[in-house]
């Protein structure tokens, strides 16, 4: 793990409750989100978080307002106005990844 980045910052599973995460309440009927498992990326490489907790905004088929989202180009608007969207680049400052 990056020393710059332990322990992980919240990620969006956290932040916005969606219980999608390994071992969530909800994974056994939305199934696990693929921005907490996806583990083609370092634990906190992006933003500080893990898988792309951090960076769910470049995730296809996260759940967000209770629906499956779509790809990038598709969902990024929306993202952008999202609250957790708002805090990571706020906390990440000039070292912010979208």
């Amino acid at each position: 793990m990056p020393e710059q980045c332990a322990p992980f910052k919240m990620n969006c599973w956290e932040y916005m409750g969606c219980e999608r995460q390994p071992g969530g309440s909800k994974v056994w009927n939305l199934c696990e989100c693929p921005a907490a498992v996806v583990s083609a990326y370092p634990d906190g490489k992006y933003n500080g978080g893990m898988c792309l907790g951090r960076r769910c905004w470049r995730m296809a088929g996260t759940l967000c307002g209770g629906e499956v989202q779509g790809t990038f180009a598709k969902k990024i608007d929306d993202c952008q106005r999202c609250p957790f969207y708002q805090k990571v680049k706020e906390e990440e400052g000039a070292a912010f990844v979208a």
